[in-house]
């Protein structure tokens, strides 16, 4: 069952790209193999943190397939197919489905702002579209909507909707989740400074920003918890917390992508409007990154 395999550490992946915004094939296959060697638990391509906003559908299932080929079935592909037309999220999802992906991520309409009832008929039509498990993406600081928990345990009836990513702001909203959910649904943290707090009150784990930069540690951090060793994974939390922080100094994923920069891992390429990190904003990321052992 996939529900079984959607735990620990999962990765948001970035799309690298070259100076021009051109998506940069190798050095995407590069990252998925140091992503997978490093312990990596899952790969989702083409999220919030992918750009998703700025590819277009073609450069969007490209990504998709490629990743599906260079993973291998070495752990779970989520691809990231939402979008704010029903229709559309139905269109990528299907090719998502045709590229071999494992799981699709959906997220939460933006801008449309629809009601809890039109946030329901749109994830139900969507999983009665596709044969691949669905999970759900609420992330209202970037959609201004928020799914409530009632509207995720009517969804949870359906066979295919399998899990959520829970991105609310509020950690104490997985306590909520919990009620309402069957026991093998699965919650994921989508807030990686609050992921210890999600995991303590039934989370399984994280689709992550902060693993693009250190994947071992994010890795690892859920092992512990997951294995009962909270010690541990309070101590790896602790140690994670400035990066977490730093990453988010500016939007996502232009933080991530100038650490990896930094790391000699991508090239300088991100897609307006997005633009690199900041002058100001460098010096302390730099230092994160130093002291939890990313960057010499």
């Amino acid at each position: 069952m996939l529900n079984e395999s959607l735990s620990g550490s999962l990765v948001a992946l970035i799309t690298p790209m070259r100076p021009d915004g051109a998506i940069d094939w190798p050095a995407l296959d590069a990252l998925i193999d140091w992503q997978i060697g490093e312990g990596t638990n899952g790969i989702v391509p083409v999220g919030t943190t992918g750009e998703s906003a700025t590819l277009s559908v073609d450069e969007h299932l490209q990504v998709v397939a490629a990743t599906v080929k260079r993973v291998a079935g070495r752990v779970p592909v989520v691809a990231g197919t939402g979008a704010n037309a029903t229709s559309e999220a139905i269109h990528l999802t299907r090719q998502a489905e045709e590229a071999g992906a494992d799981a699709c991520l959906s997220v939460v309409p933006y801008y449309n702002k629809p009601t809890q009832e039109g946030l329901y008929r749109h994830f139900m039509t969507i999983a009665d579209a596709t044969a691949l498990p669905v999970v759900l993406y609420n992330v209202p600081p970037r959609t201004a909507c928020d799914m409530q928990p009632a509207t995720v345990g009517r969804l949870a009836t359906h066979e295919r909707i399998v899990a959520i990513k829970e991105a609310c702001g509020d950690a104490e909203r997985v306590g909520e989740l919990v009620k309402v959910v069957p026991d093998d649904f699965v919650i994921l943290s989508g807030e990686d400074a609050q992921t210890l707090r999600m995991m303590e009150l039934g989370a399984r784990g994280t689709i992550s920003v902060t693993a693009n930069v250190v994947p071992r540690l994010m890795a690892e951090f859920c092992a512990a918890f997951l294995a009962g060793d909270r010690q541990k994974a309070g101590a790896l939390d602790a140690r994670l917390q400035p990066l977490h922080k730093a990453l988010f100094v500016e939007p996502n994923p232009q933080p991530a992508k100038w650490a990896l920069h930094e790391m000699g891992r991508v090239d300088t390429g991100i897609r307006l409007p997005m633009i690199e990190l900041s002058e100001a904003a460098r010096p302390a990321l730099l230092r994160c990154l130093k002291d939890i052992g990313a960057l010499a």
